[in-house]
């Protein structure tokens, strides 16, 4: 794995998102159209998530993409 704690913020960053807009890992997934673990996974670092899906994430979530990686 790259440097970890790049991925650890990144699962940070959408978990505090995702709960300020009231969505569960199972909603967030579905809306990306993922599987139903895939946020889950995201958050806890056991997956590394492609670009185009951190993209899609911010899209759901009303954020800039950076604001993943602050």
């Amino acid at each position: 794995m790259q440097d970890k704690a790049v991925y650890v913020r990144i699962g940070q960053n959408i978990r505090k998102y995702r709960l300020q807009k009231g969505l569960t890992q199972e909603k967030l997934s579905e809306l990306i159209s993922a599987n139903d673990k895939f946020v889950g996974h995201i958050e806890r670092v056991e997956r590394i998530p492609s670009l185009d899906k951190l993209i899609k994430v911010a899209q759901i979530l009303e954020i800039d993409l950076r604001l993943l990686f602050d």
